[in-house]
């Protein structure tokens, strides 16, 4: 999709408003969780930010109001909260560096196929079910990392949880990053 196709559509919808707040949100969580280390409060950020990508999407479809900003929207959010909170979990050491390395050097391979697949006549890669499981599992993982972060009875119960979606997520996110690259290997040219 070019940035014309972008501009030429409605933009201006419900869910790409909710889109737009997500998206102003990854700042203000990510300065709550290295500035003052409010950790309740970033957390309330995520879980906002959590129940809007949920309500934008069914908005999208109630009110018939799909747009392809939306569509670019939406994955960007997605990975921008991705990446604030992994910057700021290596930062107070909650996980280690080369979890932060996996899930970003996956994506950037994954990228770096976009040029050769779009060579082959191709757009995008089909959307994985089994990557979005694995954004899934890491979207469940932060919220249960900054639990087990904070001063509360439940924090210890909250860690095995949240170690566990954290692998889950970066084994998914890797293993769909391979299968894009298959795909990228096995696409005919147009």
């Amino acid at each position: 999709m070019t940035l014309r196709e972008i501009a030429a559509e409605r933009w201006l919808t419900v869910p790409n408003l909710l889109s737009a707040v997500r998206l102003a949100g990854v700042p203000v969580f990510l300065w709550l969780l290295l500035g003052p280390r409010a950790d309740g409060w970033a957390l309330i950020v995520l879980v906002i930010s959590g129940i809007t990508d949920w309500l934008d999407g069914k908005l999208a479809r109630w009110l018939d109001q799909y747009s392809k900003l939306g569509e670019a929207l939406d994955p960007l959010a997605d990975r921008l909260y991705t990446l604030a909170a992994l910057v700021a979990f290596v930062v107070r050491d909650i996980v280690p560096w080369w979890v932060v390395v996996l899930i970003v050097g996956r994506d950037v391979v994954v990228s770096a196929a976009l040029p050769l697949l779009r060579r082959k006549g191709y757009l995008a890669f089909p959307v994985l079910y089994l990557g979005k499981a694995a954004t899934l599992c890491l979207l469940y993982a932060f919220p249960l990392l900054l639990l087990a972060q904070m001063d509360w009875p439940g924090a210890d119960a909250a860690r095995p949880f949240a170690y566990a979606f954290l692998v889950w997520g970066v084994a998914l996110h890797l293993y769909s990053g391979a299968l894009y690259v298959v795909q990228l290997v096995r696409t005919p040219a147009r």
